[in-house]
């Protein structure tokens, strides 16, 4: 019996690409989505055209109700990718309602507590499971602009430390993978070619990152390599981190 996958936010970007992995490692995946059923029906198809299984679910993950729906619809989860994003404000403090901010935080923590709680449950049942929450390395750098969102993924790093603590007694490994600046449709606004310049300027490898890259990742940790890792925090960013600003 095929191992199930369930990765939220899978109908683009790093989602889809993760989603795409898994599949490729021999799991049957629930590509979760909140609104574009045709972005998560051409991940469905692709998976399918490379010879893998994969199902659409919609369901806001920030809703409780939606978010425990959608753990029902699996026959069981041995994974799961916490992936699906709240599109962050970008703006100084001094130009940020705080329903801006508050919105940020309150929807990162919603859709990563409403489908662990649910995710927990079955794996506690199953004898255990592995999760991945995807932040970013935004949580450990202070950019111009980006106080919302490196707050809310500085709070999913935490959130992700306590569930791990927490859930490791029932045979659940828990860990983060924070990308670096990845090339996504999410990022297509403020990824001007000058930005990108200075940020692969700023890598070790002289690159930005692709979704693939993080979805490897991702895989790499959900696979089995990983059994005895948890509450640990993996960067994914070409080495940008180690270098000065």
């Amino acid at each position: 019996m095929k191992q199930i996958a369930l990765v939220t936010g899978a109908g683009r970007g790093i989602g889809a690409a993760t989603a795409q992995e898994l599949a490729r490692r021999g799991f049957h995946v629930i590509v979760n989505y909140r609104s574009d059923a045709t972005a998560a029906e051409r991940v469905v198809k692709e998976i399918e055209a490379a010879g893998g299984t994969a199902r659409a679910v919609r369901a806001d993950v920030c809703d409780p109700g939606q978010a425990a729906a959608l753990v029902g619809a699996c026959d069981r989860v041995d994974a799961l990718v916490c992936n699906a994003n709240i599109s962050p404000p970008f703006a100084p403090l001094a130009e940020m309602p705080w329903e801006d901010f508050a919105g940020k935080v309150t929807g990162e923590l919603a859709a990563a507590f409403h489908v662990t709680v649910q995710a927990l449950g079955r794996m506690r049942a199953q004898g255990g499971g592995r999760i991945v929450y995807v932040s970013s390395i935004s949580a450990d750098h202070v950019r111009p602009g980006s106080i919302a969102h490196s707050t809310a993924k500085a709070a999913l790093d935490t959130f992700a430390q306590h569930v791990a603590a927490e859930a490791g007694a029932w045979g659940i490994a828990v860990n983060t993978v924070s990308p670096g600046a990845v090339r996504t449709e999410g990022s297509a606004a403020v990824r001007t070619p000058e930005v990108e310049a200075a940020l692969a300027r700023r890598a070790v490898l002289g690159r930005m990152l692709e979704p693939q890259d993080v979805a490897a990742v991702i895989g790499s940790v959900l696979g089995g390599g990983f059994d005895a890792v948890t509450g640990t925090r993996i960067p994914v960013d070409a080495g940008f981190r180690i270098l000065p600003g």
